[in-house]
């Protein structure tokens, strides 16, 4: 490895870990809103991103939601009604960060919750949490809590903000009067860019006093993309009052009549009551981290490992036909739109650890076959073939100008792969029946048809972009070969498991497919690859997660040749994850951890440690870079194969200063494996 390269990574590492917080806890103390890169609290559908200001967020995002507009002539996620925005004054001044002192932030992943703290002067002190409820898909939740240390009074107002890109902006104010209570509905439907989708969002207040002594709420029209509701209290010195905000963002891609079914949800939330929108929230997740990985002996690296699974957990959702971006809810980088970054990075890890997500993932692939089958007959193949980039309706939403998007065929074999490996740590033969082996034979078809049969062994695919992306429109490409033939065997097996007759062809197919060499044995990325910087890993992909290269000799020799070849900026957060996938399973704890740190560590913004893509990168949140680490500790650190027959757990290393990995709730059956340092 270059010297430079090793010193650069040092030095990033040495900045970053000189204090280790929280396991469980991240907590910024020092906001600088000029450099602050704001963390994500999400259930799965709707997620909300932190902002450096007082009781404003920075987006609301939810799955599904997309429209045409700008960026590529493409589908993009749209931008949804920003429906936690509030404004506090006190004694008539509006709480902002130039009133705000001893500002504090801090996410709590095992509750995924929110909060902000800070200090008014000498009047009082004020938090506020807020939540994505994981039980009610489209339901948020904003806690508001002020300590009094004199006499205030205090302005509570929701405020309702439509981004500027909607059209048609209506907004409504309701109170449905009752007589156990008063249920005030602040709401705004608009238009997306081109019409074809309704957004929606409301919320009320949920007041901590018996009901007829609740505060007067009062609406305010500001302009057409703007209204709010508001009301006043008065607190004595010592008190502590406390209200909240519940409400509800849904779109006409998740429901035909999103208009009321946004404010129902919300009186569906007010009528629960805080306290059981909380326990049933706070049980949910709970349910979830019975699914853990634990780290003895490194306790950032214990913190990092939370916050990526964390991530993960809130940008997936069980009973669901999502998958997530390589951005998940974090905002609408990559334009929401799914890539491989699902099936080969993010899906593992989510697969050994809660199966009920993944198959939410090969759902959404299921019910984009029969699009994927038209992409197939447009370019002259059988079967089916999934677009590089998917959004709502399945076909190709990659932008014209970038090649991928007619040539990455790879994704195709990533998306069977998946379903084969559902099925393998599952077990669940209705499932492969129902949608596995649909998915398995017709990509299974796809390959039969896309190969060039050039003689014995030279089973062709020409003419893709590498899963190395740097590489456009090559021959005999590595990955794209290795993962069609692991196509193709699936196919096979998953019919003699359904006893069915497979098709003879595809294990033809496969046992004539090259896997190029250089004359000295490294695995050759394709047939005129000479050496070139590398985007991502390609051929070590062969190793893992493939199978396809099992000699540990090879399996060296590929790494020590092809580790040179990234570069030490400007690639994405996955390659290094697979290098310590590998050295950690050969046995080199040493190059293992080293790999470890470098596959995110210089890729770490301020002040949550938010992963981005590159080193030194401004967009997160990169999931695609925390699955692939994550699999790093599960299949390299913790030793987990997926087999045919479910889980099992292979000899591997530790980084010599970890005493120990736990991970629980592991598959179906939610097993504890465990590797110790000796």
């Amino acid at each position: 490895m270059p010297i430079r390269f090793f010193m650069v990574v040092t030095a990033v590492i040495a900045v970053l870990t000189t204090t280790a917080q929280d396991a469980w806890k991240i907590t910024a103390n020092a906001i600088n809103p000029s450099n602050y890169y704001g963390i994500t609290v999400a259930n799965g559908m709707i997620g909300i991103v932190s902002a450096p200001e007082p009781f404003k967020v920075k987006d609301v995002v939810l799955a599904g939601a997309y429209d045409l507009y700008g960026r590529g002539r493409v589908s993009n996620f749209i931008r949804s009604f920003n429906l936690l925005n509030m404004r506090l004054d006190i004694d008539g001044r509006t709480m902002n960060a130039a009133a705000a002192t001893n500002l504090v932030q801090q996410l709590d992943m095992k509750q995924a919750a929110f909060t902000t703290s800070f200090t008014y002067a000498d009047k009082a002190t004020v938090s506020y949490t807020y939540y994505s409820l994981r039980q009610l898909p489209f339901t948020v939740l904003m806690d508001v809590t002020v300590t009094a240390k004199k006499d205030i009074t205090i302005g509570g107002a929701s405020v309702m903000e439509a981004p500027d890109l909607l059209k048609d902006v209506q907004n409504y104010y309701n109170e449905i009067d009752r007589p156990h209570v008063v249920i005030s509905l602040l709401t705004s439907a608009a238009k997306s860019p081109t019409g074809k989708m309704q957004l929606c969002a409301s919320n009320t207040f949920l007041f901590s006093e018996a009901h007829g002594h609740e505060p007067r709420v009062i609406h305010e029209m500001w302009d057409n993309n703007m209204h709010l509701m508001k009301f006043s209290k008065q607190i004595k010195a010592g008190e502590t009052y406390r209200f909240s905000v519940a409400g509800s963002s849904i779109t006409s891609s998740h429901h035909d009549d999103p208009l009321n079914e946004a404010e129902r949800l919300t009186i569906y939330a007010k009528l629960e009551g805080r306290d059981r929108l909380l326990q049933f929230h706070k049980a949910a997740w709970e349910d979830l981290w019975k699914s853990d990985i634990q780290i003895e002996g490194d306790a950032q690296a214990q913190q990092d490992v939370h916050s990526m699974l964390y991530h993960l957990y809130s940008f997936t959702r069980e009973g669901t036909a999502f998958s997530p971006s390589p951005m998940g809810l974090s905002g609408l980088g990559y334009n929401g739109h799914v890539f491989w970054d699902t099936e080969l990075w993010m899906y593992p890890a989510l697969l050994v650890l809660k199966p009920a997500l993944a198959k939410s993932m090969m759902e959404y692939r299921f019910q984009r076959l029969d699009a994927a089958k038209r992409n197939a007959f447009s370019k002259g193949f059988k079967g089916a073939m999934f677009p590089w980039e998917s959004a709502e309706t399945g076909v190709e939403e990659t932008p014209v100008w970038a090649l991928s998007g007619p040539f990455e065929h790879h994704i195709t074999a990533d998306v069977a792969i998946a379903a084969w490996n559902y099925y393998a740590v599952t077990q669940d033969k209705t499932w492969l029946r129902e949608r596995g082996y649909p998915i398995l034979s017709a990509t299974a078809d796809f390959w039969a048809s896309r190969v060039e049969r050039n003689g014995p062994g030279k089973y062709d695919i020409k003419n893709v972009v590498a899963a190395d992306e740097w590489a456009e429109n090559v021959d005999n490409n590595a990955f794209t070969n290795a993962a069609a033939k692991a196509n193709l065997q699936y196919a096979t097996e998953a019919a003699k498991i359904l006893g069915l007759v497979p098709d003879a062809d595809w294990m033809l197919v496969a046992n004539n497919i090259p896997i190029l060499k250089f004359a000295d044995g490294v695995t050759k990325e394709h047939a005129t690859y000479n050496g070139e910087g590398i985007k991502q890993g390609d051929v070590n992909l062969l190793a893992y997660p493939l199978k396809e290269i099992t000699d540990a000799a090879t399996i060296r020799k590929d790494l020590a040749y092809y580790e040179t070849r990234v570069p030490t900026e400007g690639t994405p957060a996955m390659t290094q994850a697979v290098f310590t996938t590998l050295y950690a399973r050969l046995g080199d704890a040493e190059k293992a951890y080293y790999w470890f740190k470098d596959a995110y560590l210089p890729n770490l913004n301020p002040p949550f440690r938010v992963i981005a893509e590159t080193k030194g990168g401004t967009n997160p949140y990169f999931a695609t870079g925390a699955g692939g680490i994550l699999q790093s500790v599960l299949m390299g650190f913790g030793g987990l194969e997926i087999t045919p027959k479910g889980i099992t757990q292979i000899k591997s290393v530790l980084p010599k200063h970890w005493k120990r990995i736990t991970l629980t709730g592991i598959g179906p059956d939610k097993k504890t494996f465990t590797v110790k340092n000796e």
